[in-house]
């Protein structure tokens, strides 16, 4: 080995290799957090619309049918508005038993028709009477988000039938048709008489276009019925077809700053401690934020979606 060769000074590494070995900066490591809140937030959204919100809604239903089956064996199933001890009943309350053979259809009917009511199955508006009774009742279920319990609504056809179990028994109904906006209305109901409609979105999944209605005459005996505790105009608007839940909106940004604080936390503890460490405690809570958020966002779409 000569002199020269020894004296030589080491290389300097490439140029490409020092500048991936540089730590990040503030900026970067601001923008990475952002893009990881909205991969969660997308991801969470998707989901919650899709086979979370199926699971869900399957879960809702379970709880809701043995809670519903309960009452109904002990005659303590609401029969009008009001609940035994003379309140409004609760939103969401399990009012009725709709049973579709058809199209495989047996779901419990919560009171209600805002966007979480909905979630959960379909609702009954409270500006309506109870199935079984004289008047028209009213239905609403969602086209495809948290199960889609309606989405096949216009399979049914003139002549079918179907029944309703509420604390009152048993109810038939023969289905009158299928209409969507701007079909001929159905007959006008005589006094005395009764009618079931439901509804649901018409269109695309997720992309409704307007209301399928299928009207349903009741044929079997027709049920004392209380009056509604609501009119047509005094309903609140989150419960009208394809209403929003304005009501999400405050939690909808408690939560997100939730969010925003976990992430910035994250963050700090990927500078101090590590990759591994940042990782392993921050998934789990930007995930659970993140599906609480989207929960909350998905509030705000229309409640037949």
């Amino acid at each position: 080995m000569t002199q020269d060769t020894l004296e030589r000074p080491p290389s300097a590494p490439p140029a490409g290799r020092a500048r991936d070995q540089r730590p990040a900066g503030p900026a970067l490591r601001a923008t990475g957090a952002a893009l990881s809140i909205l991969a969660v937030l997308l991801l969470a959204f998707v989901a919650n619309l899709g086979p979370l919100g199926d699971l869900r809604h399957g879960r809702d239903q379970q709880v809701a049918n043995s809670a519903l089956r309960g009452e109904l064996a002990n005659a303590t199933a609401p029969v009008g508005p009001r609940a035994q001890n003379g309140e409004p009943l609760a939103l969401g309350t399990s009012v009725a038993l709709l049973d579709i053979p058809q199209l495989g259809l047996r779901t419990v009917i919560g009171e209600g028709t805002t966007a979480q009511v909905l979630a959960g199955g379909p609702g009954h508006r409270r500006d309506t009477v109870l199935p079984g009774q004289p008047g028209v009742s009213i239905v609403m279920g969602r086209q495809a988000a948290y199960g889609g319990p309606f989405a096949h609504l216009e399979q049914l056809r003139a002549g079918e039938t179907f029944t309703v179990s509420t604390g009152q028994g048993k109810h038939t109904y023969r289905v009158l048709g299928v209409r969507r906006e701007g079909d001929p209305q159905p007959p006008v109901l005589e006094a005395g008489k009764g009618r079931l409609t439901l509804i649901t979105g018409d269109g695309h999944a997720f992309l409704p276009g307007g209301l399928l209605r299928v009207d349903a005459d009741l044929v079997s005996a027709v049920q004392p019925g209380a009056a509604p505790l609501y009119t047509t105009g005094s309903l609140p608007a989150d419960e009208k077809p394809m209403a929003v839940q304005a009501s999400a909106w405050m939690p909808l940004v408690l939560w997100g700053q939730a969010l925003l604080l976990a992430a910035a936390a994250l963050t700090w503890i990927r500078a101090r401690s590590g990759r591994r460490e940042a990782w392993v405690v921050g998934v789990p809570v930007l995930g659970a934020l993140g599906f609480v958020v989207a929960d909350q966002a998905a509030l705000l779409l229309p409640n037949l979606l």
